[in-house]
C-alpha cells in the first residue's frame, strides 16, 4: 500500500510518524513545499519578541532526522493537482521546476493554511509583514530588532495579532498600536465579559493602543517603504505594519475534485478524519473539526486539534480503524500580564445554536489574601438551563486562570452540571486558590 501525505508540519508528520510505527510494510511519501518539517507555529510571536533567540527552537524535529530514520520526505514539492479518478497527483520541484506524477493507494492533504489578505492600499509595500510561516518569523524578527523601527501598527486583534502586540512591547517599542475591524478583541473566541478584561489590561499600557472599529484603508509609504496607516478615522505612523486578520486554507488546487468544503475552502472530514472522498482523509488547518458541543463540523484552526486527528488519520491510514471524540475549541492566550482561556462554546454560539442556555459570570480571587500573588479571577460559565450540563467556560486573570480551562474542558468533556462544579474537589493550598475554588463559586452561584 502507498501512503501520500501533502504537507509535512503538524497534522501531516503526526499522520506519517503513527501510520510508519503501525504498518511497516506501507510505502509512506510526503510532500512539503518549504524546507522545513514538524514545528510549531504558535511560538512564532515569542521568537520575534525576542522570548527566545534560535527559530531552531519551534522545530520539533530536523527534516534530516526524519530522513535518517527511513522517512521519504520530498521538501521543496508543491502538489500542484489531485486525480481522484486515477488516484494520481501532479508535483511541481520548486528547486528545478520539473512537473511530475506519483500515485497514491490512500491520501492525506495536511496543506495547512495562509495568512488572509485584507483590501488595504498598498499592502505590498516595504515593511508590511504577516505572521504565518517559519521564514516570516525570522524576516520579521530582524526588522523588529532594528533600533529605527520603533512604531509598530497590527492589523487584527486576534490571537496572533495581540501576541504580536505583546512581542513590541517587550522588544521596547516606542509605539505599539493595534486597529481592530469589529468592536472587540476575540470577537469570535469569547464574550463580551472577558474581552472587556483583556482590553481593560491593554489600554493600562501607555505604549499600546487600541483601536476598536476602526478600518485600514491605506499603508502610506515614502520611496517604497512604508511610514504611516491611514484608517476611516485618522493617520498614524508606522515603521512596521503586521497583518494578522485571520486565515484561509490552502486548498484551492482542490477546487475541481469535487471533494466536499466549506465556504471558506476547509475540507469536511467525519471522525475518522476521512474526506467526502473514500480514499482521502485530511487535518489541520486546512480541514475542519468535528465539534463534541455543536454537533457539527466547524472551522477552528489550532495546534492541538491538528496533532490529535493527525494522529487519527495515521492510524486509519495504517489501517487501524480510529475516530476521533471531538473538539471542544479550547485555546489560550496571553494579553500582557493578563492570561485567558476557553472552551467549548460561547454565548453567542448558543444563540446561534438557538439552545435554551443559561450564564453566570463572576469575579473572585485566585488565592489567600495573605500569600503574595493575589490578583482578580473572572469566570463566565455557559450551561444547559434545563440539564444544568456545562457547555462552555472562559477564565481571565493575572495568575492561574488558563490551567483551570482544562478542568472545564474536562467537565464539558464529562457532561458535569454547574452544580457537580459547584461541589468539586478542585486542590488548595494558599499560594494556588482559596478554600472555595473560583470554579466551585461560580458553579454554586449558578441558578
Amino acid at each position: 500500500m502507498k501512503i501520500i501525505i501533502i504537507g509535512g508540519v503538524a497534522a501531516g508528520m503526526s499522520a506519517a510518524a503513527k501510520a510508519s510505527r503501525l504498518n511497516k510494510d506501507a510505502e509512506i511519501v510526503i510532500y512539503e513545499k518549504t524546507d522545513v518539517v514538524s514545528w510549531g507555529a504558535c511560538g512564532l510571536p515569542y521568537y520575534v519578541g525576542d522570548f527566545f533567540q534560535s527559530p531552531n527552537n519551534m522545530i520539533a524535529r530536523p527534516v534530516e532526522k526524519f530522513i535518517e530514520a527511513g522517512m521519504n520526505i520530498k521538501i521543496k514539492h508543491e502538489v500542484i493537482s489531485i486525480n481522484v479518478n486515477k488516484k494520481e497527483i501532479t508535483i511541481k520541484n520548486l528547486l528545478t521546476d520539473e512537473i511530475f506524477t506519483d500515485n497514491y493507494d490512500k491520501l492525506m492533504v495536511a496543506t495547512g493554511a495562509h495568512a488572509v489578505m485584507p483590501p488595504i492600499k498598498n499592502l505590498n509595500t516595504n515593511g508590511v509583514y504577516t505572521l504565518k510561516e517559519y521564514t516570516d518569523g525570522i524576516v520579521l524578527k530582524e526588522e523588529m530588532l532594528k533600533e529605527e523601527n520603533q512604531n509598530i501598527v497590527i492589523v487584527g486583534a486576534g490571537y496572533i495579532g495581540l501576541e504580536v502586540a505583546e512581542a513590541a512591547k517587550h522588544l521596547g517599542k516606542k509605539s505599539v498600536r493595534i486597529i481592530q475591524l469589529g468592536d472587540r478583541v476575540l470577537l469570535e473566541s469569547f464574550d463580551k465579559e472577558i474581552t472587556d478584561v483583556m482590553e481593560e489590561e491593554i489600554r493600562s499600557h501607555e505604549d499600546v493602543e487600541l483601536h476598536l472599529e476602526e478600518i485600514v484603508q491605506e499603508i502610506v509609504e515614502e520611496n517604497g517603504k512604508v511610514i504611516a496607516v491611514k484608517t476611516n478615522k485618522g493617520e498614524y505612523l508606522a515603521d512596521i505594519v503586521v497583518i494578522s486578520t485571520g486565515v484561509r486554507p490552502n486548498t484551492a488546487f482542490l477546487k475541481e475534485t469535487g471533494i466536499e468544503m466549506l465556504s471558506n475552502g476547509a475540507l469536511v472530514i467525519d471522525n475518522h478524519g476521512k474526506t467526502s472522498i473514500d480514499s482521502i482523509y485530511s487535518a489541520g488547518d486546512c480541514a475542519t473539526v468535528p465539534h463534541l458541543v455543536r454537533n457539527e463540523n466547524v472551522y477552528i484552526p489550532l495546534a492541538t486539534t491538528a496533532n490529535k486527528i493527525g494522529r487519527v488519520v495515521g492510524e486509519n491510514l495504517a489501517g487501524v480503524e480510529t475516530v476521533f471524540q471531538g473538539t471542544l475549541g479550547s485555546a489560550a492566550v496571553k494579553v500582557m500580564n493578563v492570561e485567558a482561556g476557553r472552551t467549548g462554546i460561547t454565548e453567542a454560539e448558543a444563540i446561534k445554536m438557538g439552545i435554551e442556555y443559561k450564564t453566570v459570570f463572576i469575579k473572585d480571587k485566585n488565592q489567600t489574601n495573605y500569600y503574595p500573588g493575589r490578583e482578580d479571577i473572572f469566570v463566565k460559565l455557559i450551561y444547559d438551563a434545563k440539564t444544568r450540563v456545562l457547555l462552555g467556560g472562559q477564565i481571565a486573570g493575572k495568575k492561574g486562570a488558563v490551567l483551570r480551562v482544562d478542568s472545564l474542558a474536562t467537565a464539558i468533556y464529562s457532561k458535569l452540571t454547574v452544580d457537580e462544579i459547584g461541589m468539586m474537589d478542585f486542590c488548595y493550598a494558599p499560594p494556588f486558590a482559596r478554600t472555595w475554588d473560583v470554579m466551585n463559586v461560580a458553579g454554586n452561584v449558578a441558578k
